[in-house]
């Protein structure tokens, strides 16, 4: 099965680190891409090309503020992610369980 481009799914799009990364500056704030630059230790221009791609799926908004754009995360775009992610949380839960039961029975054995 092919996959979806990286411009048109949010799963893909955010497969990429950096684009993570921005996304987790513009969580509490709505910076330029300068700001986000200056702050990820990027290039302008791949800031530019990582957030277009945030754009497109639209997991980032922006808007003007006189010259400047100012970008923030859309936490309704978010929520797919965070829902499927949820459906995991189960899983990983009855892991650590049985790992410390594992632990605890393993402490009782040994002298």
């Amino acid at each position: 099965m092919p996959r979806a481009a990286t411009h048109s799914d949010v799963f893909n799009a955010v497969a990429e680190p950096r684009r993570r990364d921005i996304l987790e500056y513009l969580a509490p704030d709505e910076p330029a891409v300068g700001d986000i630059a200056d702050a990820l230790e990027m290039a302008q221009p791949s800031v530019s090309k990582h957030l277009q791609v945030l754009l497109n799926v639209g997991l980032v908004d922006a808007r003007r503020d006189g010259r400047r754009t100012l970008y923030r995360t859309n936490a309704d775009a978010l929520r797919p992610l965070h829902e499927w992610t949820g459906t995991f949380s189960r899983y990983w839960g009855r892991q650590l369980s049985r790992i410390k039961a594992h632990a605890e029975a393993k402490k009782k054995v040994e002298p």
